[in-house]
């Protein structure tokens, strides 16, 4: 991944000197076969112009497919990171707090490098027939890297990632489902889907979109405990049509399929961080068996729960 400019570099026009920006903060977790994803939080030298930068990039070897990978990069700065909080507590964030010593401007660096065999499940059993589609199944052949402005979604979803006050099991469920949203954000951006335009025209209106995101919100609430789409949309006062519709349309996938790979996700982490057996995850997600939930374990991920377990 070397061989790729640095987006730390890129976002700050200028060499950077060793210890120039000292690290306030990194985070980094790693499964076997998904997702591995990294931030780091440097403090923000005084004066220093730092562009808000993203990158996509592409990486395949035609004789050595286990080398494949997409890698996501972003560099944002005006965020204030809170030495005691660990986070960009409320007093910081709206400047409540002038003469906290704790206090400190960042700049914030995200990665996420994806498995082609994570990003199978988004093309599995389809024909493709774009660039979008090509890049997720590993079919494009060439290596390509794309510098990618940010656009406000993605902003959103990056100061989300930054200041989420989740903690243990509930933050990785939000990790999970905020690093798909950072894909899809960035396969749009990529392919230069304009933003803000909505083909469902019911989404124009801010309040029709707030309600499908809460019912997100709540399907990561209780990833252990399914809800029918009529319950859920009871929960968030829209009509079951226009939740589905909304929801295909603003992040890029069913509520089923949707909550589905929430739900193999995090058992995923139940198995490999927390060596939980494949009894205590089934059980904690629902499941009326474990074969039902070995089942769609495999089907998701193409292993078997037990053989996870091998490797934790």
């Amino acid at each position: 991944m070397n061989q790729h400019l640095d987006i730390l570099q890129l976002a700050c026009r200028q060499p950077l000197m060793h210890n120039e920006m000292p690290l306030l903060q990194h985070k980094e977790k790693q499964i076997p076969g998904s997702v591995t994803y990294s931030i780091k939080r440097y403090s923000k030298p005084a004066q220093w112009s730092i562009d808000d930068t993203g990158m996509f990039i592409y990486h395949t070897e035609k004789n050595n497919p286990e080398a494949n990978y997409l890698e996501l990069k972003f560099c944002v700065s005006g965020n204030v990171y809170c030495r005691e909080k660990k986070t960009e507590c409320d007093y910081c964030k709206f400047s409540a707090s002038k003469s906290c010593v704790e206090k400190v401007d960042s700049v914030d660096v995200l990665s996420f490098t994806f498995t082609p065999s994570y990003l199978k499940q988004f093309t599995s059993g389809k024909k493709t027939t774009t660039l979008s589609d090509d890049v997720l199944a590993f079919k494009h052949t060439e290596t390509f890297s794309k510098v990618l402005p940010l656009c406000g979604k993605t902003r959103l979803a990056i100061e989300a990632l930054l200041n989420h006050t989740y903690t243990d099991t509930l933050e990785n469920i939000f990790l999970n489902a905020q690093t798909q949203i950072m894909l899809l954000y960035s396969m749009d951006c990529m392919m230069g889907d304009p933003e803000e335009k909505f083909t469902c025209k019911f989404l124009a209106n801010e309040a029709d979109r707030e309600k499908i995101t809460k019912a997100r919100e709540i399907l990561l609430q209780h990833i252990g405990e399914p809800l029918t789409i009529k319950a859920l949309s009871r929960k968030v006062a829209i009509n079951e049509c226009y939740l589905k519709k909304g929801f295909k349309e603003l992040f890029g996938t069913t509520i089923f399929d949707f909550y589905q790979t929430q739900r193999m996700e995090h058992a995923k982490y139940l198995l490999y961080d927390k060596a939980l057996s494949v009894t205590d995850v089934s059980s904690l997600l629902g499941y009326s068996s474990i074969s039902h939930f070995s089942t769609a374990f495999k089907k998701h991920t193409g292993i078997k729960p037990c053989e996870l377990l091998v490797h934790a």
